[in-house]
């Protein structure tokens, strides 16, 4: 019998895999498990491919008993959120019309971890065409967050969120335009990332389809895990290279112990709930040793939709906002998690107010769990560094992490 993994970090389950203390078939056979048992409640996956990944496992098994070990992913189970295009097998973006969608091509950041030995096991649920920020909509049936139905699982990601949060697969690749990875992170208590705009190819999401001109600006490809290591192990597997030609290892970056500038932002307006949770975690990141001070966020963008500025704001931003400081810091939401009944009637019932900026400016962003609400939901805590500033952002990100009491889980 094997151990109970689901909650295992890649970190710690690469290593089992690579001795060969655990089989990558075990593994895949234990989250299928899972998604056949969970999914029916959370609707996290779209389509689960379970015969192609437990013959995908058995290959991952014989290549790295033959030693032809591809690195951390190698047998590491992922999902992937409908907007992806995967070679034979349907990419509906959660709408009615793309049901029997059926792509030639893998998407870039498919083929990528492919080629890095991870096993997709399924595509996750999203809001429909990404169009919204509670998972309420979806051609598939809404997803439900997996600490409490009741409650919105955010959006649009909403699928991915859910899957990582009750352990049904290690990762999950995403997008984020104006927060879509970030905002669910954060409802299901998971961590949520998204790099400098185009640190992580966007080509095939929906491949040949017209896209609006304003989201292909925005809109980013994302990473939801459990852990900040975690997300640095399928960073380094999706980006090719730092922005300026050279390879980096974002898993060594984040062990780093940089004592760095923060910039808490203070021209933000949130619940009281979300403010109290905000305030014990900057004492959290004082007490590790980094310099605090004030900052703005930059949230004086032209409206939604209106780009004539967006190419020398992204290369101003970084003197504008990040001139004195490393990072900066500020809640995910400016509200807790919405209640399903509450947020029916309005597809961005969770706002993205604290999360676009990044999306404008193209900055590298993740949320991590910060705390939960009177109801037992999680809170987000967002780090944001400047472009190409990954280092940094992860390295602070990992230190919190390691030193938060967020430890439960939503679902044994």
């Amino acid at each position: 019998m094997i151990p109970v993994i689901h909650y295992q970090a890649i970190g710690e389950l690469h290593e089992q895999i690579r001795t060969g203390k655990i089989s990558p078939v075990d593994v895949v056979d234990a989250c299928l498990t899972r998604i056949n048992r969970l999914n029916p409640t959370l609707n996290a996956f779209i389509t689960v491919f379970d015969d192609d990944a437990r013959e995908l496992a058995k290959q991952a098994e014989a290549e790295i008993k033959a030693a032809r070990w591809k690195g951390p992913l190698h047998g590491i189970p992922v999902g992937i959120k409908d907007f992806y295009d995967t070679a034979g097998s349907r990419t509906t973006a959660a709408f009615e019309h793309f049901r029997n969608r059926i792509p030639k091509k893998d998407a870039a950041g498919v083929a990528k971890l492919k080629a890095a030995g991870a096993i997709v096991v399924g595509k996750t649920n999203m809001h429909r065409l990404g169009m919204g920020t509670t998972g309420l909509e979806s051609a598939f049936g809404p997803v439900r967050n997996p600490w409490d139905g009741n409650f919105i699982p955010g959006g649009s990601s909403s699928g991915s969120a859910a899957a990582i949060a009750a352990g049904l697969c290690y990762a999950a690749l995403d997008t984020d335009a104006i927060g879509s990875c970030r905002l669910p992170a954060a409802c299901c208590g998971v961590v949520g990332f998204k790099g400098t705009y185009g640190l992580i190819s966007s080509q095939g999401i929906l491949e040949g389809e017209k896209a609006d001109e304003t989201i292909l600006w925005l809109a980013h490809p994302g990473i939801t895990t459990r852990s900040v290591t975690d997300t640095a192990f399928v960073l380094n597997a999706l980006a090719g290279h730092d922005g300026n030609g050279a390879r980096q290892d974002f898993h060594v970056e984040a062990l780093r112990e940089t004592k760095l500038r923060v910039g808490v932002a203070d021209n933000f307006n949130a619940d009281q709930e979300i403010t109290n949770a905000f305030t014990v975690a900057i004492e959290s990141i004082r007490a590790l040793g980094h310099a605090i001070t004030t900052a703005h966020a930059p949230f004086d963008m032209p409206p939604f939709g209106d780009l004539h500025a967006i190419e020398s704001d992204r290369k101003t931003i970084a003197d504008r906002a990040f001139k004195v400081i490393d990072v900066m810091v500020l809640p995910t939401t400016v509200t807790t998690v919405p209640t399903v009944n509450d947020a029916r009637a309005n597809p961005q019932a969770l706002s993205p107010q604290l999360t676009m900026f990044a999306n404008y400016f193209g900055l590298p962003a993740i949320s991590v769990p910060c705390g939960v609400d009177r109801h037992g939901l999680p809170l987000g805590l967002q780090i944001i560094g400047k472009p190409l500033g990954e280092a940094y952002v992860l390295q602070l990100a990992r230190q919190y992490e390691a030193g938060s009491a967020q430890r439960h889980r939503p679902i044994p």
